[in-house]
């Protein structure tokens, strides 16, 4: 058995170490924080960062709330755990599906082996791209409206 993991708090980072604002995006495309986030994350209290996390948290529950259900949160992070999958435990288990499909790519997986249930049918080969794309979506809008400077 190997070493257990960290497990990640509600503070933790987002990054997936992908970032796009260093070319000059104001949301990342990668975890979907915002440059000026990411630029003072090391600075921020925990719960300044735990407030980030729950704004990305909500996000994604908006998006995957009709799509998918978790019917057993164990199962599905036991089965996350041991494909070394990178997800939070502290948030809602609905937000692993996010990472699950990040992960996994266009492969095609049966959901009832980690205990989620598909809701509506969805397209293996591009579900990953549609929710990642309505998260930035969503995070654009908010950044948009609440931080862009009027001219």
């Amino acid at each position: 058995m190997g070493m257990p993991r960290l497990q990640k708090k509600r503070s933790s980072t987002p990054c997936l170490g992908i970032c796009t604002t260093t070319f000059g995006d104001e949301v990342c495309k990668g975890c979907k924080r915002f440059a000026h986030e990411i630029v003072s994350w090391t600075k921020y209290t925990s719960e300044e960062r735990e407030i980030v996390n729950f704004r990305l948290e909500q996000f994604k529950i908006q998006i995957l709330e009709h799509r998918f259900k978790v019917i057993d949160k164990d199962l599905f992070s036991k089965h996350l755990d041991q494909m070394g999958i990178n997800f939070n435990y502290s948030l809602d288990p609905l937000t692993w599906v996010f990472d699950l499909f990040r992960a996994i790519g266009s492969q095609e997986i049966e959901l009832s082996i980690f205990g989620v249930e598909s809701l509506k049918n969805y397209d293996p080969k591009t579900i990953k791209d549609e929710i990642n794309d309505e998260l930035r979506e969503l995070s654009e809008a908010h950044h948009e409206r609440y931080f862009k400077k009027a001219n």
